[in-house]
């Protein structure tokens, strides 16, 4: 899940990070099914499953936050493949001329 959440920032461009974001959270879903199997097969205690999905539903809605803000970010931005954060702060700086 973090790998995804790291790769996505790493791209520079708003779609690519909302696409690895929504598979970190197809991630968090699958470790959430992970935690079912446990309850299941009794290698957690009931207290320790419930305190972890929480988390994960925190977990959840942080991402979904985060997607929400790049959404908002890319209906604003100009929508270029960007290299590199240099990249990314000279043409922050050429949008601001105008």
């Amino acid at each position: 899940m973090t790998n995804n959440i790291a790769e996505g920032h790493g791209r520079y461009h708003y779609l690519d990070e909302i696409k690895f974001e929504l598979q970190a959270r197809g991630s968090l879903a699958e470790l959430v099914d992970d935690l079912n199997v446990c309850e299941d097969e009794q290698y957690l205690s009931p207290t320790d499953i419930a305190d972890l999905k929480e988390r994960a539903s925190e977990v959840q809605r942080l991402i979904n936050g985060y997607i929400r803000f790049l959404r908002n970010r890319k209906s604003e931005a100009l929508l270029v493949v960007r290299e590199s954060a240099v990249e990314d702060e000279l043409l922050d700086e050429f949008s601001d001329s105008f």
